[in-house]
C-alpha cells in the first residue's frame, strides 16, 4: 500500500466522522495523518510500519496506525466500510434494507483519468441491482471505471444517481456503458479545460472530504 492511497483513505475516514457530527478533533485527527502520509511519498508502508517508524512519524497516532495497518495487511480499512454503512443517508433512508459498497476513486488532476485506491462490495454484488451514487458527473472518467470494476466482480443490473451531470460525463458513461441508466436531478452546461463542470459547485470531493 502507497502512502498517497492510504492517504485518501484516512481523509475520507475524516471526512465521514465530520458528516457523523463526531468530535471535530477526532476528524481533523485522521486529515492530518492523511497529510503526513502525503508527505512520506513512499510506494510501500509496509517497511515502514514493520520497523516502527511509521509510528514515530508526528500526526500518526494509535488510531490512525491501526487502519494504516489494516490496509498494509490485507489492502482494505473495516473501520472505513463501518463507517460507510451509514452513507450516504439520503439513499438509505429511501431504501433502509440496501447494503453499502464503497470505491474510492481519485481523478488525476493533470491527465483527468481514475486512480483507483480502495474497493469493498457486498460478496453477492452479481445477484442484486446496484446503484453507484456520485454526486457530480463531470468527465465521466471515474465512475465510468467505478462501473467497470464493479462489472469486473459480477454486477449486471446497474443504475447512476447524480446530483448534477455535464453533458461530456453524460455522453462518455452513455459511449462506456450503454446499459447503465444514468439518473440525475441536473444538467449544466459543459465542462471547463480543468474538467470542472460549468457553472457547476466546484470540485464535490475536495467540499466532501476537505482536501482543499
Amino acid at each position: 500500500m502507497d502512502s498517497r492511497s492510504a492517504a485518501h483513505v484516512l481523509s475520507q475516514i475524516g471526512a465521514l466522522l465530520r458528516a457523523k457530527g463526531e468530535q471535530r478533533f477526532k476528524a481533523r485527527a485522521y486529515q492530518g495523518a492523511a497529510r503526513a502520509l502525503i508527505a512520506l511519498d513512499t510506494d510501500d508502508l509496509g517497511p515502514l510500519l514493520r520497523s516502527g517508524e511509521l509510528a514515530d512519524t508526528p500526526g500518526i497516532g494509535p488510531a490512525t496506525l491501526s487502519v494504516v495497518r489494516d490496509l498494509v495487511e490485507t489492502g482494505e480499512s473495516r473501520y472505513l466500510t463501518q463507517l460507510s454503512e451509514g452513507m450516504p443517508e439520503g439513499m438509505l433512508d429511501l431504501m433502509p434494507s440496501a447494503r453499502v459498497g464503497h470505491i474510492g476513486i481519485y481523478r488525476n488532476p493533470e491527465t483527468l483519468q481514475p486512480v483507483e485506491y480502495y474497493m469493498k462490495v457486498p460478496e453477492d454484488i452479481a445477484e442484486r441491482r446496484v446503484i453507484v451514487v456520485d454526486p457530480m458527473l463531470a468527465t465521466g472518467n471515474s465512475v465510468s471505471a467505478a462501473i467497470q470494476r464493479l462489472k469486473d466482480k459480477g454486477a449486471k443490473d446497474i443504475k447512476l444517481v447524480c446530483l448534477l451531470s455535464a453533458p461530456e460525463g453524460i455522453k462518455h458513461v452513455n459511449a462506456d456503458h450503454p446499459d447503465v441508466q444514468i439518473i440525475t436531478a441536473a444538467v449544466d452546461r459543459k465542462l471547463n479545460s480543468h474538467g470542472y463542470i460549468v457553472p457547476g459547485l466546484g470540485d464535490a470531493g475536495d467540499r466532501m472530504f476537505g482536501t482543499k
